[in-house]
């Protein structure tokens, strides 16, 4: 998808490899913040905190705050807790959709709602959301906690929404990207974004980063909807065709109902009203995504995005921590394949 731009070596497949490397003095401080923060005399609260947070996340958001400061040359240290805050937002968010969802499976483990209940989720989630606060107060600035905080309420925007154009069917392209904007992108955003900030950059670099993390937002959640049908529960980690029973109508359904016979319309209308979620329905859905090219058109715009992302990092310069964002999105984009 970009050749021409930082290409891969032939035959590699793109990886989180390289950012991992470029931050990992930096991860670890942040991961002492996080697991000093997650902490509580209410034993319960790092319990299940710890469940989801030390439980295998790639931690990619606060990954691309780290990267983004080293692609400024930031040499300080007030990224390590935005970072933190930025992966508390993150799995607070988690915990609450994880509820919402009734999911059983997060990240290939079972769910903290199944394990713990609905109310301690919750609650824990509720909690990880006052420490990101707390974090972001203590670095001082109210830019950073203008952008966290509007991220924050966004994303619940982008959740309220959803729910209500779940079991849906009739909604449209601009409305479901204007719920992924929210739920998904607004978080990139604000995590590159905030490092501008921190290493006191003008707007056009913080408006270049957070177009960078907007998109790269948006193409790795059309990303994991094609998935969700195409995929098995270890690739995925979570439980297959999860938006399928949930009645989630995301970007593939949307372009298969726009595309079916009166046959195939009338069977996304039972399965997105909840009447047809057995797994030969699930079948059957997938069968009708791949035969009329909805699957590979969701991808296709995924493509798209990612490219859109990587064009906006074209006014820094070439070097390890740009190298690394690039492969980041060709990570995100090459999950499908």
């Amino acid at each position: 998808m970009s050749a021409s731009v930082h290409p891969l070596v032939p035959g590699r497949v793109p990886s989180l490899d390289p950012m991992i490397q470029l931050v990992a003095a930096d991860l670890n401080h942040v991961n002492a913040v996080i697991l000093d923060r997650m902490q509580s005399e209410v034993a319960l609260i790092p319990e299940l905190a710890g469940h989801l947070i030390v439980g295998g996340g790639k931690r990619m958001r606060p990954m691309l705050t780290l990267a983004c400061a080293r692609l400024l040359d930031y040499g300080g240290a007030r990224h390590h807790k935005l970072a933190a805050a930025v992966e508390f937002i993150h799995t607070a968010t988690l915990l609450h959709d994880d509820v919402v969802d009734g999911s059983g499976l997060r990240r290939g483990r079972r769910t903290a709602n199944i394990i713990w209940g609905n109310p301690a989720s919750v609650l824990v989630g509720d909690f990880l959301f006052s420490r990101s606060f707390e974090l972001m107060v203590e670095d001082g600035s109210l830019k950073v906690l203008k952008i966290l905080s509007r991220a924050s309420s966004v994303i619940a925007e982008g959740e309220v929404n959803q729910l209500t154009a779940q079991r849906q069917i009739e909604t449209d392209e601009d409305h479901y990207l204007e719920i992924i904007a929210a739920k998904t992108a607004a978080l990139f955003a604000a995590a590159c974004r905030i490092a501008a900030v921190v290493a006191e950059r003008d707007e056009a670099t913080e408006e270049a980063l957070d177009a960078y993390g907007r998109n790269l937002g948006v193409a790795f959640q059309l990303v994991d909807d094609a998935i969700d049908y195409a995929s098995d529960a270890a690739t995925m980690g979570k439980g297959v065709g999860d938006d399928f029973r949930d009645g989630k109508v995301t970007l593939p359904v949307i372009l298969a109902y726009a595309r079916g016979t009166d046959a195939d319309r009338a069977f996304w209308r039972e399965a997105v009203g909840g009447r047809r979620t057995t797994d030969e329905d699930l079948a059957h859905a997938t069968r009708l995504l791949r035969g009329c090219g909805a699957l590979d058109d969701t991808l296709e715009r995924a493509r798209h995005y990612g490219q859109r992302a990587i064009d906006a990092l074209g006014p820094f310069p070439t070097g390890r921590a740009k190298s690394a964002l690039v492969e980041a999105v060709q990570f995100a984009i090459q999950r499908a394949y």
